[in-house]
């Protein structure tokens, strides 16, 4: 269930305007009464709208009326990064834990209600939130609530299921372990976060997750499981004013329904996160492939630059056109998968290229790889590719918010990560004015950092020289 999400592209910034209010800006009124605001009425979207409830939970929705389906998201911003060394993997077991039962269902009862209409649920884990959400036809949106809420504020976490889920996760762990193609990206985190929690796995490891008890991790969902800093998202044919109804209903007399309280500001970006001295690391593995990630510390997801950032990004290795899948699988056939990718933080990011490759064939792919990175920091972009980059950011955007499940993701995250939600248009026009200069810019400072090396395959350390 668990994942790192590694986007290439901001689905918000700072801005003022109509736009949502940077998070914990409202605060409750003397009466403790929901405030509700409209965002936007986007034309190429539906009505989006805001509600701060007393407790300080909001409720964020966005009514497309041609729909016949709706996407219903519970998110909090807590993640891997807000756990203690002892406890890495407890928001991961925690995830796993809340389908497990509460005191008004079963895990069966979960499960079931929800598939009895067609529905689908999920949840993820990721290093600064976790999601928990449920698609259904729109008719049975109250049905999707009462479960969803049910769920993330009543779970029983009994150490009966404490067991019997540290086993899927444990075997978990150990079906990642066989995937040395995620395994890298792991492994890369740590060579330049070292023992910071960026730098650790989502899942934690079998040292962490064996002794975690039922004590340490029931601690922890009422500690940071709290309305301030959970968002509620909705997107699809709904209402917005029969959404909040419902949720109040759903959340009443729960540990979610607490006095008064201010929403949780978003994550502070100051002070940065000191990363590692570059550095190599290598797993050896008898695999049939090499998997290697060269990259860098790169920039967090308020900086004004990451609009550049995705151009760079797409022209460099985001695509079949891009220089890197040209030059190394398209001329030579070096590999199979190539590609470069951007991950954003609140205080940091990384900027990397992936390569699987035979093993016969990795100095030959990092050379290349080397060669392109510091041919583009020296020369930089010309404006054909710079204008191709913007395409493809904008293309890649707007076609993703053909779903319902996509437009609820950026409800939440808007409001989660970056304290307000930016118009479509507005965020089309910020990628418009990106500039050759702005990209080349960019290009050069990123990619002449040093760089670090995470290697899977069957290599030592000394097959590695700096």
């Amino acid at each position: 269930m668990s994942r790192v999400d590694h986007a290439t592209f901001p689905a918000g910034r700072r801005g003022t305007g109509h736009r949502a209010r940077a998070a914990g800006a409202d605060r409750p009124t003397a009466a403790a009464r929901a405030v509700t605001r409209t965002l936007s009425d986007d034309p190429l979207g539906g009505t989006v709208r805001r509600t701060v409830l007393p407790s300080g939970l909001r409720v964020l929705t966005e009514a497309i009326p041609a729909m016949r389906s709706v996407s219903f998201g519970i998110w909090v911003a807590v993640g891997s990064r807000d756990e203690t060394g002892p406890q890495s993997g407890a928001a991961h077991f925690l995830e796993h834990l809340l389908f497990k039962g509460t005191h008004k269902r079963t895990a069966l009862d979960i499960s079931a209600e929800i598939e009895a209409v067609g529905g689908e649920t999920n949840a993820f884990t990721t290093k600064e939130y976790t999601c928990y959400y449920a698609r259904v036809l729109d008719e049975d949106l109250p049905l999707a609530i009462d479960v969803m809420c049910d769920l993330v504020a009543d779970s029983l976490i009994e150490a009966a299921d404490v067991e019997t889920e540290r086993g899927v996760i444990l075997e978990e762990i150990a079906m990642h372990d066989d995937e040395p193609g995620d395994e890298v990206h792991d492994i890369f985190a740590r060579a330049v976060y070292g023992d910071h929690p960026l730098g650790r796995l989502i899942s934690g490891t079998e040292e962490t997750v064996t002794p975690m008890t039922r004590r340490q991790i029931q601690g922890f969902y009422r500690k940071r499981y709290v309305a301030p800093q959970i968002v509620v998202a909705a997107a699809g044919n709904l209402d917005h004013a029969t959404v909040v109804k419902l949720v109040r209903q759903a959340l009443r007399d729960t540990p979610l329904d607490t006095e008064p309280a201010s929403p949780a500001p978003q994550r502070a970006n100051r002070p940065a996160v000191r990363t590692r001295s570059a550095t190599t690391v290598v797993e050896p593995k008898e695999t049939e492939q090499a998997h290697v990630i060269l990259g860098c510390p790169g920039i967090d997801r308020l900086d004004e630059r990451r609009f550049a950032l995705g151009v760079l990004n797409n022209v460099l290795g985001g695509g079949m056109s891009s220089r890197l899948f040209q030059e190394i699988r398209e001329q030579r056939g070096l590999a199979y998968s190539v590609y470069s990718y951007a991950s954003q933080y609140a205080d940091s990011g990384l900027f990397a290229v992936y390569a699987g490759c035979a093993p016969g064939k990795v100095d030959e792919v990092l050379e290349l790889a080397r060669a392109e990175l510091r041919r583009v920091a020296a020369d930089g972009l010309t404006g054909a590719e710079v204008a191709r980059g913007k395409g493809m950011s904008k293309g890649s955007f707007v076609l993703g918010l053909e779903d319902t499940g996509s437009r609820m993701s950026r409800l939440a995250k808007g409001e989660l990560l970056y304290g307000e939600l930016m118009p479509v248009d507005e965020l089309l026009s910020r990628v418009d004015a990106v500039t050759v200069d702005d990209v080349n810019t960019l290009a050069a400072e990123l990619l002449s950092r040093p760089m670090s090396l995470a290697v899977v395959g069957p290599f030592g350390e000394g097959d590695f020289p700096g």
